[in-house]
């Protein structure tokens, strides 16, 4: 199964009613139904059964230094033998192989719409659940399949990137940083396209932050219509082109989107007129913006508080860097080598960063604090070191992350103190090398 496929697959079939067991921990029986209900359960006896395999994807993602071999020993995956040796590196493949990607996105699908959900309904603005959505990339390493899967990505005029690149698209509880949905494509899907096969993941009653790249006419107006009280809020583009309507309030319109005639005749269904909400606003040391919002109360969403909670959008670009940056350790790739395996990894690494995620907005509501209030690095530290001693002890490996309520108690240690007007400017922290770039064998063979 296709990742950009999964919401259609899970719609065609049966998905189990108990989601409260999700809300505390993986439940070894769920992950026993995602084999069932992907064809994948272990019919033999193995050293490492399927449920098994589901950990061990879950696991790399939490141990990224380790090899994969040291990850199975760490958590005492392998069932026994009389020799007592490891697993060889070969049946390790074969035992994700088996497995496939299909359990892991079974899995992630249904765990993180069901926390994400419960997450924003925790933390609303104005009675409206707050989500982002935006894009980024990710390197995958550099083999024959995995070009041809997820292609090479452009830098600078070349022919082609140093590594194949595939393409991710989340939507996230703004709050909370859980991931609620995610599509992953090759690296020329463009994100406006991914985007749409996430409108029906939108619950009612919310906001979507975006930045302006979204801004697409037909998108946000279908975005709207499919739901009940489903909102947007973006920031206007260089080109958007506003008349205004009527005056709501300083720097604050209802202005009609002049729509080109290109975009009536791709989407005739557009409405003839195109009104929303205009708020313009200027913060030091940046130029002046406008912000663009389907929300045109001004007495029930006050300008000056959209304006604020535009910027909180900058939180999705914080659960990448937190997943790229510290998850996977800034390394220049994934490990799989297969699009099979990239993908099964890729699901591994949503609900490791879940998990994570979720344990912290716990404690920081033991605290009375916002989820953004605890450190990402020190909460996923502590995880992975009470994940790997519970393997020394005598339980099941699907029962070990109940333990991480225990290390709960430990996370109001990881306080971090509030950063009032925080700002994120762009700006470039490593200066590429002037040494010339190594190309693989398949792309000098292109040539």
């Amino acid at each position: 199964m296709r990742i950009a496929h999964a919401f259609d697959w899970l719609a065609d079939h049966v998905v189990p009613a108990q989601l409260d067991r999700f809300f505390t921990h993986l439940d070894p029986q769920w992950v026993q139904e995602a084999l069932t209900a992907t064809g994948t359960a272990t019919l033999r006896r193995r050293r490492l059964p399927a449920e098994q395999v589901v950990w061990l994807v879950i696991g790399m993602a939490l141990m990224r230094n380790d090899s994969i071999e040291r990850v199975v020993a760490m958590l005492d995956l392998a069932l026994p033998t009389s020799d007592g040796q490891s697993p060889a590196k070969s049946s390790l493949t074969q035992a994700r192989s088996r497995l496939g990607e299909d359990p892991l996105a079974y899995l992630f699908v249904v765990t993180a719409a069901a926390w994400a959900a419960q997450s924003a309904e925790r933390h609303t603005w104005r009675g409206l659940r707050l989500y982002g959505v935006d894009g980024s990339t990710l390197r995958v390493p550099d083999s024959p399949e995995n070009r041809a899967a997820f292609h090479g990505q452009p830098e600078g005029g070349r022919a082609g990137g140093a590594y194949p690149a595939l393409r991710l698209v989340a939507l996230m509880a703004l709050r909370s940083h859980l991931l609620s949905a995610l599509i992953v494509a090759d690296y020329l899907t463009g994100e406006t396209t991914m985007w749409k096969q996430l409108w029906h993941e939108v619950p009612d009653d919310s906001l979507i932050v975006v930045d302006r790249g979204f801004l697409v006419a037909n998108d946000l107006t279908q975005l709207v219509r499919a739901g009940n009280n489903r909102h947007w809020l973006t920031r206007a583009k260089s080109t958007t082109q506003l008349k205004t309507l009527e005056r709501l309030g300083r720097n604050d319109s209802l202005v009609e989107i002049c729509l080109s005639d290109q975009t009536r005749r791709a989407y005739p269904e557009l409405p003839e007129r195109w009104v929303v909400r205009a708020i313009r606003y200027q913060r030091r040391g940046f130029k002046p913006s406008v912000l663009l919002t389907s929300l045109t109360d001004p007495a029930r969403y006050p300008a000056r508080e959209l304006v604020d909670l535009y910027h909180e959008r900058w939180e999705i670009e914080g659960a990448y860097d937190e997943i790229k940056t510290h998850m996977l350790a800034r390394e220049e790739a994934i490990r799989s080598r297969t699009p099979v395996g990239v993908r099964q990894e890729v699901w591994g690494i949503a609900l490791a960063y879940n998990l994570i995620r979720l344990e912290m907005e716990r404690a920081a509501a033991e605290l009375g604090v916002a989820p953004t209030r605890i450190s990402f690095v020190n909460a996923m530290a502590l995880i992975k070191y009470a994940w790997v001693a519970s393997s020394t002890l005598p339980i099941a490996p699907g029962t070990i992350p109940k333990r991480l309520l225990d290390v709960r108690r430990q996370m109001k240690l990881l306080l971090v103190p509030e950063r009032p007007g925080r700002s994120y400017p762009r700006a470039v922290k490593i200066k590429i090398s002037n040494y010339p770039r190594k190309r693989s064998a398949t792309m000098r063979h292109a040539k």
